[in-house]
């Protein structure tokens, strides 16, 4: 198959996995306020064919105005005493490049907690609903995310980033809603761009999530979003002695599946159909910034706070890699979650995985804009002389 120049490089076979109209969108998750402020900020430019989105987003964003400071009462004396978490440990990394793998793999650890997808969903009353709604619900949800083979669902590890945007933080993510009337560059990715109070909305909101799951779930919490990757010198004032692990992957692979994604979420997401012109600039545009402010913010860590691990040879061995990365980051009690990363290692050999054959136009582009990323993890331009495959998985 021949790809695509406006997409990079197509998957050798592009399919997405249907996402039914009746299933909700993350933005069902928002309060009146949040959700309102959203669709002010685009004019209310919603596409036709989504106009009945908006109005089931509309109705569920009262019940969620309702639903938050009932749940405020509730646990008022809980999350008042919230138990103190051992710093978290955040997996950072480009979309698509492995972090979904990592947080999975993590997850076999008994010690850690995450916050789940109902819990991002609906942040700000998840403590009084979420029993109810995710058992009444459950056949709501569709069981594979739209984008891949990963499984989907309530209860799966979920990116924090959609429960920021929820609650009202700066967040790129807000742009998957309004894709077309969005800029072309990413908003709020590195948060140094932000003005003072915005920055302080985004802590405190994030400390607030991380309450109310503490209070829900003690444990140490293991965070995974990839816009956090920009953030790893402000997450690491907010919260000192957390750990950060960082994956790394082919970027010649990773434009492509990042291209699929977008797509994918546009797809399923948006409230304006998108015709995709300007995703390349806006892909191009936010592996840029991240990874300028990744390099910025790496030099600010103590020893031991920062470990990197490739996705290639994570895949290779996966128990190995794990092994390494707890002794770097000081994690410790590894003997016990060893065997259940074996299992999940022996069942891993037969996943499914996208293919893309190189545009020798995007590969020549990568290779040009991400060289300083490219020579320190010692990646290499694909052959475009003749058809190559590529695994993706995130």
């Amino acid at each position: 198959m021949t790809a695509s120049s406006s997409a990079g490089a197509k998957p050798a076979q592009e399919s997405f996995h249907a996402y039914p109209w009746w299933s909700p969108r993350f933005w069902h998750g928002m309060p009146l306020g949040v959700w309102l402020d959203l669709l002010r900020e685009h004019g209310g430019r919603a596409s036709p064919s989504r106009w009945g989105l908006v109005g089931t987003i509309t109705a569920a964003a009262a019940f969620n105005s309702v639903a938050e400071p009932l749940a405020a009462a509730r646990f008022r004396r809980r999350l008042a005493a919230a138990p103190a978490t051992d710093p978290p440990l955040f997996i950072v990394g480009h979309w698509r490049s492995g972090t979904t793998l990592i947080h999975e793999l993590m997850m076999l650890d008994e010690r850690f907690c995450c916050p789940t997808t109902y819990q991002c969903f609906a942040p700000g009353h998840f403590l009084l609903t979420e029993r109810f709604v995710t058992s009444a619900l459950s056949w709501i949800m569709p069981a594979k995310r739209p984008m891949d083979d990963v499984a989907a669902g309530w209860h799966r590890p979920q990116e924090d980033e959609f429960a920021l945007a929820n609650m009202g933080s700066p967040s790129p993510y807000r742009r998957m809603a309004f894709p077309v009337t969005s800029p072309d560059r990413p908003e709020a990715l590195d948060l140094a761009g932000l003005p003072p109070e915005a920055l302080d909305v985004w802590k405190r909101n994030l400390r607030r999530f991380l309450a109310t799951l503490a209070v829900r779930d003690p444990r140490r919490p293991v965070l995974k979003s990839p816009p956090h990757t920009a953030r790893v010198g402000v997450l690491a004032g907010m919260f000192p002695g957390a750990r950060f692990l960082h994956v790394v992957r082919d970027p010649f692979v990773v434009f492509p599946s990042t291209m699929r994604l977008w797509r994918s979420l546009h797809r399923s997401q948006a409230l304006q159909v998108d015709r995709g012109e300007a995703l390349e600039g806006y892909v191009f545009a936010a592996f840029d910034e991240m990874y300028a402010a990744f390099e910025r913010d790496r030099a600010t860590l103590a020893p031991g706070q920062l470990h990197e691990v490739r996705y290639e040879d994570l895949r290779t061995d996966p128990v190995a890699r794990m092994r390494e990365a707890y002794d770097r980051l000081g994690l410790g009690g590894f003997e016990r979650v060893e065997p259940a990363l074996a299992a999940q290692a022996a069942s891993m050999r037969n996943y499914r995985t996208n293919r893309y054959d190189p545009d020798p136009r995007i590969v020549a582009e990568v290779a040009r804009r991400w060289r300083p990323f490219i020579d320190r993890y010692g990646y290499r331009p694909p052959d475009v002389t003749a058809p190559s495959t590529s695994a993706a998985r995130a």
